[in-house]
């Protein structure tokens, strides 16, 4: 059986991504193999059948069946997850025309879909893939109080119908100045109205809930897309991705979360360090900003090593490629993790920071994040150390297809 061995070669060929149209038979060997769900294999196997894994262990006890397409490399992984990102809506072009992550019109819009306005076909969202990306939790960026909801969804195939896994997945709310609009006489203006804001409307939610469920059907209030959806986070339906930096306004969305049983997870917390005890106390996991977010004014105190304090503390943390308003609009989680495997993560911690612990954030373990029989075959192959600046990502695979990673 000729085995297809996945190389440097073939980046410098010109290598461009022409996946096949359907699942395979594969057969991905690894010199060494991360399965995230214990320790990693040497001379590893992993074995793929209409798009899941069916086995996984080491090349002496898997029987590889005949007519397995076998694919080498020098390290296997899960494929990685973006946890947090706007890849797909701030497209590749930096142009007005495909930057869909942020409606101003208003300061609360939670009906705003990520589905209604993601371009699968954005070379961009080519482009994190060929790092070893095959998850995306994507959708509209922080900058407004409520700027609309986020979606789950695998960079390949092009077909969104074919690569979505969550059309619905969280609420994307932003606490602190970033809620606000820093135009004089325009709310909300400070932290305080941007709460009571908050709260209005959850308050209204709350009421709209109530009436939609009475006896009578003509005493049903019309239906109101903009309440309907608080209302799904308001019964653990539909979590809040709540952005926060500063220490009083992760302590204010903690708040808000108790104060309304809502189902939340905190995204950015540069100042997560100042209150961890209040943070792990309340169960709720965190989307860690990017090691290279700029360092100024609410992040101010954003560190390398914030991550390492958090797995430390036992809180449950991901990684995330983020968002700010100037260019690059992305980054790679890969690159995040690596930084992070410099500042305090082991290898491990570090390597599941973007594959089972995103999982897990997102509820989707069962699916994703790990290589094990039954999930998604969604692999990334290296010629090196992943963290490594040299390595390349020579292969992807997402959902049982072999596509090839273009060059860096």
């Amino acid at each position: 059986m000729k085995v297809v061995w996945i190389s440097t070669l073939t980046l410098w060929m010109g290598c461009a991504l022409h996946p096949s149209l359907a699942a395979e038979n594969l057969a991905i060997l690894g010199e060494t193999v991360h399965t995230m769900a214990g320790p990693p294999h040497k001379d590893g196997v992993v074995l793929v059948q209409d798009g899941k894994i069916t086995s996984v262990g080491t090349a002496a006890g898997i029987r590889i069946p005949d007519g397995f397409k076998r694919l080498q490399a020098r390290v296997v992984t899960p494929g990685l997850i973006d946890a947090r990102t706007v890849v797909g809506l701030s497209g590749v072009l930096n142009q007005a025309h495909d930057q869909e992550q942020m409606e101003r019109s208003a300061p609360l819009q939670p009906e705003l879909r990520a589905i209604d306005a993601y371009n699968s076909r954005d070379t961009l969202v080519d482009y994190v893939r060929s790092f070893g990306v095959t998850t995306l939790h994507t959708g509209h960026a922080p900058g407004s109080l409520i700027s609309g909801q986020t979606m789950v969804v695998k960079t390949y195939p092009p077909s969104l119908d074919q690569a979505l896994i969550l059309p619905e997945s969280m609420i994307a709310a932003t606490l602190g100045r970033g809620a606000t609009s820093g135009e004089k006489g325009k709310a909300p203006g400070t932290r305080a109205k941007a709460m009571a804001m908050f709260r209005t409307e959850l308050l209204k939610a709350q009421d709209y809930i109530r009436k939609q469920a009475a006896p009578d059907l003509e005493k049903r209030p019309a239906r109101d897309l903009h309440l309907e959806t608080l209302g799904r986070a308001l019964s653990g339906k539909q979590p809040l991705l709540i952005t926060v930096h500063r220490h009083q306004d992760i302590l204010a969305a903690l708040r808000l979360a108790d104060e309304f049983k809502l189902k939340i997870v905190l995204d950015g917390v540069a100042d997560a360090p100042l209150v961890i005890d209040a943070i792990k106390a309340s169960g709720y996991p965190v989307i860690l900003h990017p090691t290279q977010y700029r360092s100024s004014d609410e992040t101010e105190n954003l560190s390398l090593e914030t991550a390492s304090k958090l797995q430390s503390a036992g809180i449950r943390f991901a990684l995330q490629s983020g968002f700010e308003p100037y260019v690059p609009k992305t980054r790679i989680v890969l690159l995040e993790a690596g930084v992070a495997a410099a500042n305090g993560l082991s290898f491990d911690q570090a390597l599941a920071s973007i594959t089972i612990s995103a999982a897990r954030v997102l509820g989707l373990e069962q699916r994703l994040g790990s290589l094990e029989p039954g999930k998604d075959a969604d692999l990334a192959l290296y010629d090196g150390d992943p963290f490594e600046y040299t390595t390349h990502c020579v292969g992807v695979i997402v959902s049982g297809v072999h596509t090839d990673s273009q060059p860096r």
